[in-house]
């Protein structure tokens, strides 16, 4: 993911300018999910544990746990010891970002930036994160990239862009308030799941 310098204002981090902050230490504090989630040779375990590498099995499983990756992970022959496959290639898609969150909790960053993590997972798999979620962003900075509005109906603060212009800021319920363009999308993919929860029912 490219990083890039702001071109005008300042961005601070508990009111300290990024700048001021060593190196060392914004590695050690940023959490990314991307979309395309990593996932490389080798087990599932040591896949969540490059999130830490002295991280103990307990934590993992309890990192694997937040994430809503366990119990997949246990229905699996081998458990955490079973293999990814190159690049991930014995997992599916959601599975892979189950074990991507995993890898972030672990890790413990103060920092964590979700960028549209859950936009190439199933609704069952996005239920799964979103029973985690809650836990994963207690107590830290999150920022949510998403065009899945689900994924960040519970965010303190929610800004809309249009055009790459700033259209509309605030939580779920004031912008709904407004019936505005945030209200229209919300509602549109409301309509678009609800036919898929009948049929599971």
């Amino acid at each position: 993911m490219p990083v890039y310098e702001p071109t005008s204002g300042r961005i601070l981090i508990d009111g300290v300018d990024y700048r001021n902050r060593s190196l060392h230490w914004l590695q050690s504090n940023l959490g990314v999910v991307l979309q395309q989630a990593h996932v490389f040779s080798g087990t599932i375990l040591e896949n969540i544990r490059y999130g830490r590498l002295d991280a103990s099995v307990t934590e993992v499983e309890a990192a694997a746990r937040l994430a809503g990756a366990h119990d997949f992970i246990m229905a699996m022959e081998q458990g955490y010891q079973s293999e990814a496959g190159a690049s991930g290639n014995r997992l599916s898609g959601g599975q892979k970002q189950l074990i991507s969150f995993a890898r972030a909790i672990l890790a413990d960053p103060q920092i964590l930036i979700m960028d549209e993590a859950t936009a190439s997972v199933d609704t069952e798999t996005e239920q799964h994160i979103q029973q985690g979620l809650a836990n994963v962003l207690h107590g830290r900075i999150a920022f949510i990239v998403a065009h899945r509005l689900s994924t960040i109906k519970r965010a303190d603060r929610i800004i809309v862009l249009r055009d790459g212009m700033i259209e509309e800021c605030g939580n779920h319920t004031e912008l709904m308030a407004r019936r505005g363009h945030y209200f229209e999308l919300y509602r549109q993919q409301r309509l678009e799941v609800l036919p898929q929860e009948r049929l599971t029912a």
